[in-house]
Formats: C-alpha cells, sequence, structure tokens
C-alpha cells in the first residue's frame, strides 16, 4: 500500500474511532427514563422524541415487586396507577432514581413526603388539555341523556324502533360541577352553552367563571339542586368518597352523577344502592375506584372478578368507559412536550413549574 493511502486510511480509522467515543460519551450523560405502564400509544409518541435522553419502556406497572426494573436509569415516568408509596421511594432512591415523572396531571399515586425525604423530585403535566376531559363529560351526558348507545347497537341489529329510547334535554336543566380548576371550567362553560343553569362548589371560587353566570353555592346546596351533577376535584384526603351514602341521599331523585376525574371520589357500594333503590336515576364513570385492577387492559377473554364493576354494567341506566377522557391526539402531544421538558429541566437542574411537592402545594 502507498504511504499517502496508508496515512489517508488511519485517518479515516482515527476518525470513525472518535466519532464512536463522542457519540459513547454522549450516550453516557444522556438521562436515562425508565417508563412504566407503557401502551402502545405511549411508544408511539415518545420513542425516538428526543436525542437528550435514553428512554426504555416497560407494560409493567410500578410497585414494589417490579421496581427493580429501574436500576440503573437516572428516572421513572409513571401514570395514574403506578404506585409510588413510601415504600417504593425508599426502594428507588436505593437504587439511584433522581426524579419521577407523571405523564398526567393528578399526583395521589405519589407519597410527597417520601420524596422530600429521599431527594426525589417529582415533576407532573398539569394541564396537557382540559377540553378535552371536558368533552368527554359532556359526551357522557348527551350520550346517556339521549340513550345514543342503546339506539347505535339497535339499527346494526335492524332495529328501527323509538320505543324505551324517550331522552331528556339538557336545555333549561341545572347542572352542578364540584371542582371548578381548569377542566371544571371548560365543562362549566360547554354545559353553559347547551343553556343550561349552572352551579359550582370550590373552596377557591373563580372571580372569572362567575362572569357568564355560574353561581357558587355551598356543596349541599350543589347536591340538591343538581338534575346532573359532574365531579372535577383532585382527589385528597378530603375529597375521598366525597360522593356517598349521606351525600346521595341529598341529592335528587333522579339526577345524574358524571365523574371523570378519580376512581375514588366515589363510594362504589353506596351509589350501586342508590342506582338499586332508584334514587339515584343515572351514572356515568370515566375512572373508577378499583380500575388499577382493569384499565388498560384488554380482558375481554378473561373472567372479570371485580363484583362491583360487574354489577354496574348490568344496569341500564350506566354507562362505562375505561379512562378514556384524557386521550386525544391533541393531548397526547402536549403530554409528550411537557414531559419532555420536564427531562430536560431535570438534566439541567432548574426549577421548573411542573414541580410538586410539599413545599409547594401545601398538602403534606
Amino acid at each position: 500500500m502507498a504511504l499517502g493511502s496508508y496515512i489517508e486510511l488511519r485517518t479515516f480509522l482515527e476518525v470513525i474511532c472518535l466519532l464512536i467515543v463522542m457519540n459513547l460519551t454522549s450516550l453516557s450523560a444522556m438521562s436515562k427514563i425508565a417508563f412504566f405502564s407503557t401502551q402502545s400509544y405511549d411508544r408511539r409518541f415518545f420513542e425516538n422524541s428526543s436525542d437528550a435522553h435514553h428512554f426504555e419502556f416497560f407494560e409493567t406497572r410500578l410497585n414494589t415487586k417490579t421496581v427493580g426494573l429501574a436500576s440503573g436509569f437516572d428516572g421513572i415516568c409513571v401514570f395514574v396507577n403506578d404506585k409510588v408509596n413510601p415504600e417504593v421511594m425508599k426502594m428507588l432512591s436505593e437504587i439511584g432514581i433522581k426524579l419521577v415523572a407523571l405523564r398526567c396531571a393528578g399526583f395521589n399515586n405519589v407519597d410527597l413526603k417520601a420524596a422530600e425525604k429521599y431527594n426525589i423530585r417529582v415533576m407532573r403535566v398539569p394541564a396537557y388539555s382540559p377540553e378535552a376531559v371536558a368533552e368527554h363529560a359532556m359526551a357522557l351526558v348527551m350520550t346517556l341523556a339521549r340513550k345514543t348507545h342503546k339506539a347505535y347497537n339497535r339499527v346494526r341489529d335492524g332495529n328501527f324502533s323509538l320505543e324505551r329510547l324517550n331522552g331528556f334535554t339538557i336545555h333549561g336543566k341545572t347542572v352542578g360541577v364540584i371542582g371548578t380548576g381548569k377542566i371544571g371550567q371548560a365543562f362549566c362553560r360547554i354545559v353553559k352553552g347547551f343553556g343550561a343553569e349552572v352551579i359550582a362548589f370550590d373552596k377557591y371560587p373563580s372571580e372569572e367563571l362567575q362572569k357568564p353566570g355560574i353561581t357558587y353555592k355551598s356543596f349541599n346546596e350543589v347536591l340538591g339542586a343538581s338534575d346532573i351533577l359532574s365531579l372535577h376535584c383532585p382527589l385528597t384526603p378530603d375529597t375521598h368518597h366525597i360522593i356517598n351514602k349521606d351525600s346521595l341521599k341529598k341529592m335528587k331523585q333522579g339526577a345524574m352523577l358524571v365523574n371523570t376525574s378519580r376512581g375514588k371520589l366515589v363510594d362504589t357500594s353506596a351509589v350501586i344502592e342508590s342506582l338499586k333503590n332508584e334514587h339515584l336515576g343515572f351514572l356515568a364513570i370515566d375512572v373508577y375506584e378499583q380500575e388499577e385492577k382493569l384499565f388498560f387492559r384488554d380482558l375481554s377473554d378473561i373472567i372479570i372478578r371485580d363484583d362491583q364493576i360487574a354489577q354496574l354494567m348490568i344496569f341500564p341506566n350506566v354507562l362505562i368507559t375505561a379512562h378514556q377522557g384524557f386521550f386525544t391526539q391533541e393531548s397526547m402531544l402536549e403530554i409528550t412536550r411537557t414531559t419532555l421538558k420536564n427531562f430536560d429541566d431535570f438534566e439541567a437542574g432548574v426549577e421548573s413549574d411542573n414541580e410538586v411537592s410539599c413545599e409547594l402545594i401545601k398538602d403534606c
């Protein structure tokens, strides 16, 4: 081989080696994030979405038995049914995890005291698309009010009868809203457009929401006056089972209850009893107390051993969807964008408006 060609080949190989080293160095500098409770759509939106971070996706949910999967990572990304309790936090700390990123707004499944104790940052997606959940809540109301789900199935079977499909209008009804954060406010605006009277309860009333005629009342007043009651409050110790045996008795006979927020806001056994007694007229839920055992899974070939959900499914005046309210193209894009920003802020060590802690929320 000629000397010139040898030098050129050696230079070329040195450049290749340098590039490999640079890539390996860059990879080692990346924050490594383990995703739990991964669905196919999570992969579709997050995979190859960032060159600055390395992701690995696990379908399993995070708990004490699966926490070991996070070993070797800098942080984890979790969803609504992953359990990040004190025991899991301790185990995460022991394997070097410094970040818990939620790809959702709610953080009731994360123990913030433990996060503070073990110096683990907790970040979330505070508002991805309030309209998505609010519109889904309204879709549930309209479906039950006009029985379109029953009509759809009938027509597909060639049954064009209107027997037992008589519904009711939203216009002129009184709609109560519990919780007027961003989702609750979006729902109020939608219902107001139907010509309904909208009343609301929130510990912190919104002055802006009162301008178009939304009236704030006490919790019991909202219960007693509402033809339709929709829940849009977070799950806290104060709101756990906010709908229970006593509060159901205070509701109008034949009223509709809608829950697209968190399952544990509602005492399921009390609701079933109220439906049986024909006091509660309609129930529409996108969330469920024991949903972690059921939702986000295909159980069509499996015997469902949850007696309460089985009971609810046989009521003709009950409509159930499986935590679908958030699931729009726009929401997923915003969840991805915000979560990636949270990863970037974590990597850079900067403060973030999306961080949740005992100090920030004053609720520990």
